[in-house]
């Protein structure tokens, strides 16, 4: 493996209830984070492919053990997301080269599919710094009552020269949806967004 891996941590997230309403079955959501060297931290550098193959190592890995934290096969995985942190010496495009290019299709393969976008987001900051991953059903963008979030963080990482990466994985939507829009058992999965 590529990547020079410090820490791994795995979050599993279960609501059962929800403004004193049963949540039956329990939504439950799960990230898997990994702490690793940034090789391009403190400087400029043009060509950043290490950091696109460690990014596809990382979806394989982080994708399913987040799915073996919900302890589901993977096709039952309902929305993903990604986010990544970098420390104070990396830059914003250490993130997106670990999250763009390559990470997705490790992730859809360990889902058995995946045709929306798998929404992401990176930021810059220090140890402790939450990572808000966005949510969103993995094969139709349009089904509002999966648009949703999981805040996770690493009390020690990243360090200045560290990345945080995460890839977060779902059973369900959001508990108790209601806002209308295209529910899940209508979806058509041909382009990604319906």
């Amino acid at each position: 493996m590529k990547a020079k891996i410090r820490k791994l941590v795995t979050v599993l997230e279960e609501t059962r209830a929800e403004m004193d309403r049963a949540v039956d079955p329990p939504t439950r959501r799960a990230a898997a984070i990994a702490v690793i060297e940034n090789p391009f931290a403190g400087g400029y550098v043009e060509d950043l492919s290490e950091l696109i193959d460690i990014g596809e190592e990382l979806g394989e890995l982080l994708a399913s053990r987040a799915v073996a934290a919900l302890g589901i096969e993977g096709s039952a995985a309902e929305s993903y997301g990604k986010a990544a942190a970098v420390g104070e010496n990396g830059e914003l495009e250490h993130a997106a080269a670990i999250l763009q290019p390559k990470l997705g299709a490790p992730v859809r393969k360990a889902l058995g599919k995946g045709a929306a976008l798998i929404p992401s987001s990176k930021k810059r900051g220090g140890p402790g710094v939450p990572l808000d991953i966005p949510l969103g059903h993995k094969d139709a963008a349009f089904v509002r009552s999966h648009f949703d979030g999981m805040e996770v963080r690493v009390s020690d990482a990243p360090r200045a020269n560290e990345i945080v990466v995460a890839v977060a994985v779902t059973d369900s939507g959001r508990p108790l949806p209601r806002v209308g829009g295209l529910k899940k058992d209508e979806i058509k999965g041909e382009d990604g967004l319906r």
